[in-house]
């Protein structure tokens, strides 16, 4: 038989990639990234406020049609390759990043009138400028409807869609006015390419509704207009406008319409998985399973874990959602995450230090030769506030232990270690609640580019840590579902054991790194639980002192 094919569309911070896949054995044929032309890097920014960041929707489709051609047109260059063979598509995205949108499920961004509009973009996923929203959100819920945040470690986030949407009302009441409905990105993509053009006609995502919405079959979907309505009213009126009912990955978000198969050189009809986040895909791209924590490092990161539904699965305190079908259907998905990752070596480097690329590899070779310990430094990884495990945008990123000798690789090696002490109390955090982690996979450009990262986060954390044969790992999860829907593969088990790459890189934890590695997780915690608000009454006298001693050490 012809092989047959599949496209996942991966929609990142700065870029959208295409990949072509082949639905046997999960070969990469073909890919293509596009960056969006927009603002800086791809987000729209305010100087007057730094918890903004939203993106232009336009970007989004000039970017899939040139991917999507590009892809093919790099796996043309395969014997045998057909673009006629390709039987599916998906698509992941960043979240949650709402579009606010009209009747004809059109975003008001691309209308004249509000072009220039900041609160008429997409409002990204990093945008959190709906921090005091989140706050009484958590806190009426707490009051009302304590059921609501249970599952999402008993505080919504800024990052979020209620909070999201009813900032947009209090800074900007004509666009809400304006706007008929909100969209996710996850699921307003596969509604373009399905033709849909009644927003209360998109088929939704569990993934999304369920972690960034509050959406829950346990209390009939979205929450009740009642409890929306000591929001403000008009958030109870648009839930009626939104939808009633959220799908699995079992489900397609529909058929790819004459006019998007045309502009992209695909065959009309073929079907369109239900739209996902992108860490959501690249776990099961990753062979996400029980007991496997999926790591996708990026500009941020997100962790993902599974647990059979047959389970019961006790509530996180501090966790970004446990939700039934998010990720793999018959699972509950379990997401917890870091705000800042490689934005924060970003800002190090390309912000501070006025660098580019050679100045991130020249400081990661001198880093490299640095032991644990030996700069006396320590760092909060807050720079972007705070997802997991003390949810709270407005912490910010901390440095101690600097002097007059300090030098620009001991800093950046200090901020690579924060990160991992970030993602090490998450892993604990997890545990601790009985959730099983005994292998974690690494995927994203920093886990495959950076041995000197990856080998941090294995002696920091005790864990063994793999990296993604696939170095598209959420463009592949995409794939991946594709081919589920499309019959391309029984069910995602069996997809899982054909379309995920075998080979891994691994990095295993130095045990005498690792002691010195616990005595400055010891002091991160205590910085952690002091400076986060957990712990009113710590003594902070012996952290300088402590680091100093930890350095002499490191050094003799």
């Amino acid at each position: 038989m012809s092989p047959t094919y599949t496209l996942g569309i991966d929609y990142g911070t700065n870029s959208v990639r295409a990949l072509v896949v082949r639905c046997a054995d999960g070969a990469e044929l073909g890919t293509c990234v596009v960056n969006y032309p927009s603002g800086s890097q791809g987000v729209l920014l305010d100087a007057r406020d730094h918890h903004l960041a939203r993106q232009h929707p336009g970007d989004y489709l000039v970017g899939l049609e040139k991917s999507v051609r590009g892809a093919l047109a790099a796996a043309k260059k395969h014997r045998g390759f057909d673009a006629a063979r390709i039987v599916g598509l998906g698509v992941d995205t960043t979240g949650s990043s709402p579009i606010p949108v009209d009747a004809k499920n059109v975003p008001l961004a691309l209308n004249p009138k509000w072009k220039k509009n900041l609160h008429a973009q997409c409002w990204l996923w990093k945008d959190h400028t709906g921090w005091r929203e989140a706050a009484r959100i958590t806190e009426l819920a707490a009051q009302h409807r304590p059921h609501f945040i249970a599952k999402c470690g008993n505080t919504y986030s800024s990052e979020w869609f209620w909070a999201k949407i009813w900032r947009c009302l209090s800074v900007a009441p004509k666009v809400f006015n304006a706007a008929y409905s909100w969209v996710e990105l996850s699921d307003w993509v596969p509604s373009v390419l399905a033709g849909v053009s009644d927003p209360t006609k998109v088929k939704r995502g569990i993934c999304a509704a369920g972690h960034k919405a509050l959406y829950a079959e346990d209390w009939g979907g979205l929450p009740d207009k009642e409890f929306l309505a000591t929001l403000d009213p008009k958030l109870a009126a648009l839930r009626d406008r939104l939808y009633t009912q959220a799908h699995d990955a079992n489900e397609t978000a529909g058929q790819l319409c004459a006019k998007w198969a045309a502009k992209l050189g695909l065959r009309a009809g073929i079907p369109i998985a239900i739209g996902e986040f992108d860490v959501h895909y690249g776990a099961i791209a990753c062979g996400v399973a029980e007991g496997t924590l999926v790591k996708v490092i990026g500009t941020s990161t997100c962790d993902c874990g599974v647990v059979s539904a047959s389970k019961t699965v006790r509530d996180i305190p501090g966790i970004c959602g446990i939700v039934k079908g998010a990720i793999l259907p018959g699972y509950y998905g379990i997401e917890a995450g870091q705000s800042a990752v490689g934005d924060i070596f970003k800002w190090w480097v390309e912000v501070v230090c006025a660098g580019d690329a050679a100045l991130h590899a020249q400081l990661t070779q001198a880093a490299a030769r640095l032991a644990p310990g030996q700069s006396g430094l320590l760092a909060l990884d807050w720079n972007n506030g705070n997802r997991t495990i003390l949810v709270d945008p407005l912490l910010s990123g901390l440095l101690v232990g600097q002097t007059l000798h300090t030098t620009r690789a001991e800093i950046y090696r200090a901020l690579i270690e924060a990160t991992a002490f970030g993602a090490r109390a998450i892993i604990e955090r997890i545990r601790e609640y009985g959730v099983s982690v005994t292998r974690v996979v690494c995927a994203g450009g920093i886990a495959e580019k950076n041995p000197m990262l990856m080998q941090i986060y294995a002696d920091i954390t005790g864990c063994t840590m793999e990296v993604s044969g696939s170095s598209q790992a959420c463009a592949l999860g995409s794939a991946i579902s594709a081919a589920v829907v499309a019959g391309a593969h029984q069910n995602f088990a069996a997809a899982q054991r054909a379309m995920v790459p075998k080979h891994l890189t691994r990095y295993r934890p130095n045990p005498k790194r690792q002691k010195t590695y616990d005595q400055l997780y010891a002091l991160y915690r205590l910085l952690h639980d002091s400076l986060g608000g957990k712990t009113k009454s710590a003594d902070l006298s012996r952290v300088m002192k402590d680091l100093l001693a930890i350095k002499e050490s490191a050094r003799t």
